[in-house]
């Protein structure tokens, strides 16, 4: 193992994917037994995402899926990737983390993205519209202001007013510049496009204006890495999720994950199947020689603090063994749990 990668924190954002045959609740209760083994496995922190009106995905409230999931573990830092600051009004995201940071104090992250509800119905369900999107900057600002008690309203957050909850933003395209000027930690993905990936780093840490949540650029790139003990076994664990991507950029709705046995001989128009292929490109998937390998390039290119992994597959064994595999590589050894 390369003391490049030994030195880089390795993270996990679980999606909270449903599966063919199986429940959303099956699916919540899948990322917290995840978390868990996460901890054992010495991964850094485990976050948990957004989504709403998503038949594929059970996780649309993640700070009380963050709550379940630090309420089963006890040291991994736990947060979300991310909460869509644009879906909510500051003042009840600076309330819910400052809960979650009183319950589990020193454990919390508060990672957040400016995306605006996956669809015209989602949208309209939130009272939101593609434009509020536009308003991050300003709704980040004011987020952050509750917790230093800055808010010219009068009112003042409870309890987070004086605590310190770490601030990530979710980067693709103008989050980075969003990033730099707020001078805070910077969440990149996803790998299959390097160049843009890149350009996202580099104009960040050019812009980056240190703050008091940050003195100096912090970059965790983000993105699938799949490890097993052949490069067609590790290939099997990523066609669910491509298969599934292909049918919501042409359907318009993320479907629960099939198993990856059923999915090539699935139908397929000639669109989704471009993107199907285009899916199961760019990872990082193979052996854990292999994958070292990769992982190694990804941060010396990179010059990352940390890699947060974004894995979905059907097969949930299959699912762990890739992340212990992946543990090893990057030369964790799993930690006793308390009871």
């Amino acid at each position: 193992m390369s003391s490049v990668i030994a030195s880089t924190r390795l993270s996990v954002l679980d999606r909270s994917r449903v599966r063919e045959g199986h429940t959303a609740a099956e699916a919540l209760r899948d990322t917290v037994a995840l978390a868990r083994e996460a901890e054992r496995l010495g991964y850094h922190r485990f976050w948990v995402a957004e989504h709403h009106g998503v038949p594929g995905v059970a996780g649309s409230a993640p700070t009380v899926l963050a709550a379940a999931v630090a309420g089963a573990t006890r040291r991994i830092r736990v947060g979300t990737g991310g909460v869509m600051l644009p879906n909510h009004r500051p003042l009840v995201v600076a309330e819910q983390f400052g809960v979650l940071e009183s319950l589990f104090p020193g454990r919390i992250d508060m990672g957040l993205g400016r995306s605006v509800g996956f669809t015209d119905g989602v949208r309209r369900a939130l009272g939101r519209d593609k434009e509020d999107a536009e308003d991050f900057e300003a709704q980040l600002a004011e987020l952050l202001g509750w917790f230093r008690g800055t808010s010219p309203t009068g009112v003042h957050a409870r309890p987070a007013e004086g605590l310190t909850v770490p601030p990530f933003v979710l980067a693709m395209g103008e989050g980075a510049a969003v990033a730099a000027r707020a001078g805070l930690p910077m969440v990149i993905g996803d790998l299959r496009d390097r160049e843009r990936m890149l350009r996202g780093i580099e104009r960040y840490r050019a812009g980056f204006r240190p703050s008091e949540w940050s003195a100096e650029p912090y970059v965790v790139v983000s993105g699938t890495i799949a490890v097993a003990d052949s490069p067609e076994a590790a290939r099997r664990l990523l066609l669910p999720e491509a298969w599934s991507m292909a049918r919501a950029r042409t359907r318009g709705s993320f479907p629960p994950l099939p198993p990856a046995e059923e999915v090539e001989g699935r139908p397929m128009t000639p669109k989704e199947r471009d993107l199907y292929e285009s899916g199961l490109a760019g990872h990082l998937a193979g052996t854990e020689e292999q994958v070292a390998e990769a992982l190694e390039s990804l941060i010396g290119a990179t010059d990352a603090q940390e890699v947060l992994v974004t894995t979905s597959t059907y097969d949930r064994e299959a699912l762990l063994d890739s992340y212990r595999r992946l543990a090893r590589v990057t030369g964790r050894e799993p930690a006793a749990v308390p009871a």
